[in-house]
């Protein structure tokens, strides 16, 4: 029973890890940017929502929901006024452009909240489990995580695929010139795909500061722990992402019942073998597909 107590716990952590990287995926699969300040975005959410909560009379989903908002019109006006502009510049300067962007997000979340570590208090869902049989039980909080994961993933895939923006970000990810001839701002979907990533990214940021507590740098374990799964799952591909969370997971959380200091390593390896044989991922289909 302890073994299968791992492997759901694994697959519910793989929720979390699924969550995180939906929207590095989505940016990838759109305009061919890795995000480098997903991390750090994923973190300022967490913050932004304690603060709500804190100083203002907001309940903590309420509080998330806002913030969830103010990323989203963050995420269009950094890719509308910058990200934009370092498209036409080659591959490397959005690389340098996003890590500029990790490097102040990091330094000015140290200031204003210091090195401190945080959490977002949840209150009795935090703590309440379900029991599944002798031996083994799931949290609350954990059955509601990989929920939002799976309905987060799921909306924006039905979005890019019934959706007329949708299929214009398709359009525009697939040839952005002959997107343009058909009268189509690639500028502004551009703008509105990162403004979904980073929304979603606010959520993730969200959930994360309710499970465990967070610092202004931990955005860089978030950000491998995102780029981990979207590599193992397929460069893109929005489901194959979901799928690389949960195989992450379960490779940490089987590593760990082995010897508990293996856990993060045993994600590590899984990932070093999926690059070694299977570089283009599990499920390689580009969400333009």
């Amino acid at each position: 029973m302890s073994w299968l107590n791992a492997v759901v716990q694994g697959v519910l952590l793989g929720g979390q890890y699924a969550l995180l990287a939906c929207g590095l995926s989505l940016v990838f699969g759109v305009m061919r940017i890795v995000n480098l300040a997903h991390g750090a975005l994923a973190v300022a959410a967490a913050y932004l929502t304690l603060w709500l909560t804190e100083h203002t009379a907001l309940p903590v989903w309420l509080g998330l929901a806002v913030a969830v908002v103010v990323f989203a019109a963050v995420g269009y006006v950094l890719q509308r006024g910058l990200l934009n502009h370092a498209l036409g510049r080659g591959e490397l300067a959005p690389l340098l452009v996003t890590f500029g962007l990790a490097v102040i997000a990091v330094n000015a979340l140290q200031e204003a909240a210091t090195a401190n570590s945080r959490s977002i208090p949840v209150g009795s869902i935090g703590t309440a489990s379900v029991r599944l049989a002798d031996g083994l039980s799931v949290g609350v909080f954990s059955l509601l995580t990989f929920a939002v994961a799976l309905a987060v993933v799921g909306l924006i895939q039905v979005f890019l695929a019934r959706t007329a923006t949708g299929r214009a970000m398709r359009a525009t990810s697939d040839d952005p010139g002959a997107a343009r001839l058909m009268g189509i701002d690639d500028r502004h979907v551009y703008a509105l795909a990162t403004a979904i990533a980073v929304a979603s990214v606010a959520v993730a940021g969200g959930f994360l500061g309710m499970a465990t507590q967070f610092t202004p740098g931990y955005g860089d374990l978030v950000l491998i722990f995102a780029f981990e799964a979207v590599i193992i799952g397929g460069l893109g591909s929005l489901w194959g992402t979901f799928l690389g969370g949960l195989v992450l997971g379960v490779a940490q959380t089987v590593g760990a019942q082995v010897e508990p200091a293996y856990g993060v390593l045993a994600g590590h390896l899984v990932f070093l073998a999926v690059l070694a044989f299977r570089p283009t991922g599990l499920l390689p289909r580009m969400v333009t597909a």
